[in-house]
């Protein structure tokens, strides 16, 4: 198996020789949603489908894309947009799932945006939630060997402060992931409300703890796209979180275009 962090390197100058750029300033991973309300955002430099970056593979999730992005950001920042992202439950492992986090990393970004589609424990369905902090239940990580990472604040304190200046009505949150791709039960529901989650979902954490790991600042935002099990009034299905994506593009489009304004 290919040493990850060789392979990040790789990809890193595969994606500058691909677009031509000396480097990026910042990354943004969107999630279940997401995509279609980064459309437009920034001035469109070039992109590539993910498969053709060494390391990466098509996204299998309906409602991901499956491209890179280069774009301009108003505030003048190259900014690297995935449109999709690889889930552990894929059963491809742990280095791949954070595969696009090394890689923006070693192409030069500084700044990180991890977005996703999640259950909503304590918020309610159709809201952007920024995250205070994760509580990760996968039983797995992306750090191997004697690789100690301070995690007191993964998620940065000074971002979602700005976030907050784009959209002041934006609730903190606390989010659980889970393997997947079950929908969680409704016991596992209630654990994660005993223990403090306000929010449950099978991406984002892993990616987080990766980016800490390469310095990186983290701002993690979930789009609540449906109540938890227990709390939701009928079943769960991948259907209802695309639609909720939907019906949110306008507020999420709003919030993306404002911290591309800041970042």
């Amino acid at each position: 198996m290919s040493d990850p962090y060789v392979l990040a390197e790789q990809a890193a100058d595969a994606l500058r020789t691909r677009f031509g750029v000396d480097a990026i300033d910042l990354a943004l991973v969107l999630g279940s949603g997401w995509a279609q309300a980064a459309e437009g955002l920034g001035e469109h430099l070039d992109e590539c489908p993910l498969a053709e970056l060494p390391g990466f593979s098509a996204p299998v999730v309906a409602g991901h894309g499956g491209d890179l992005r280069l774009v301009r950001t108003p505030a003048g920042s190259v900014a690297a947009v995935f449109t999709g992202r690889t889930h552990l439950y894929e059963g491809r492992g742990v280095a791949p799932v954070v595969h696009g986090v090394r890689t923006a990393a070693a192409a030069g970004a500084r700044r990180l945006v991890l977005t996703n589609g999640c259950g909503g424990i304590s918020h309610p369905a159709g809201a952007p939630v920024l995250l205070a902090d994760h509580i990760n239940l996968t039983g797995a990580t992306p750090l191997v060997g004697p690789r100690f990472v301070d995690l007191t604040d993964v998620y940065s304190p000074a971002l979602r402060d700005m976030a907050k200046t784009v959209d002041p009505t934006l609730e903190e949150g606390i989010y659980c992931q889970f393997h997947g791709p079950a929908y969680e039960t409704p016991a596992e529901v209630r654990m994660a409300r005993a223990i403090g989650g306000t929010l449950v979902g099978m991406s984002t954490a892993l990616e987080a703890i990766a980016a800490r790991e390469a310095g990186l600042e983290v701002l993690g935002i979930s789009l609540v796209t449906n109540a938890a099990a227990g709390i939701a009034a009928q079943p769960l299905s991948h259907a209802e979180v695309v639609e909720a994506g939907l019906a949110a593009q306008s507020r999420l489009s709003a919030l993306l275009g404002g911290l591309l304004e800041r970042l």
